[in-house]
């Protein structure tokens, strides 16, 4: 990953924050990611679904990550989902590892899932899904050590309307359980 790119948690989200994140996500569902929207993927959405994230991170629920280039440009982002039920205190889940399209194959996808992971290093596994056209997440994933664990068919939709699986991946961390 180029020296340019800098990972970093988000424990406020502000309108700045927002706008950059939106961006990215706008930007990825035009350009076909199924991640829990459909076209048009307009401001509003976008902002609003930010918005209830940085809720989320000032409850404590989530961690938001963001990847910025040297202009401070947010290109990238992944969560760490935190609220789990209480017989699964072990897990963290990883969501929405977004790349904007002008900032991919830089590194940045494995950068990010690897600072998400360890921002929940104390938890056991971090399950993830991936939805994806031309298998660009399934490759990474495998590059970063996960395990593919089965795939549901016409789980969601791509955000044009079509169906569409989804792969989950795990990976176990070098951590036990504590109780």
């Amino acid at each position: 990953m180029p020296d340019a790119i800098q990972i970093r948690r988000l424990p406020i989200i502000g309108d700045r924050e927002i706008e950059g994140l939106s961006d990215v996500l706008i930007d990825c569902v035009e350009g076909g990611a199924s991640v829990s929207f459909m076209l048009p993927m307009s401001r509003a959405k976008a902002d609003a679904f930010w918005r209830g994230a940085a809720a989320s991170v000032a409850r404590g629920e989530r961690v938001v990550l963001a990847a910025e280039d040297a202009a401070g440009a947010i290109v990238g982002t992944v969560q760490v989902i935190l609220a789990q039920p209480e017989n699964q205190p072990h897990r963290g889940d990883l969501a929405k590892m977004l790349v904007h399209r002008r900032a991919r194959r830089r590194g940045i996808g494995g950068a990010l899932l690897a600072a998400g992971r360890a921002q929940r290093a104390q938890r056991r596994q971090d399950p993830a899904g991936a939805r994806h056209r031309q298998h660009d997440a399934e490759r990474l994933y495998a590059r970063q050590g996960w395990q593919r664990c089965g795939q549901i068919p016409n789980y969601a939709r791509w955000p044009d309307g079509r169906p569409c699986a989804t792969t989950y991946y795990f990976k176990f961390l070098t951590v036990t359980f504590q109780r």
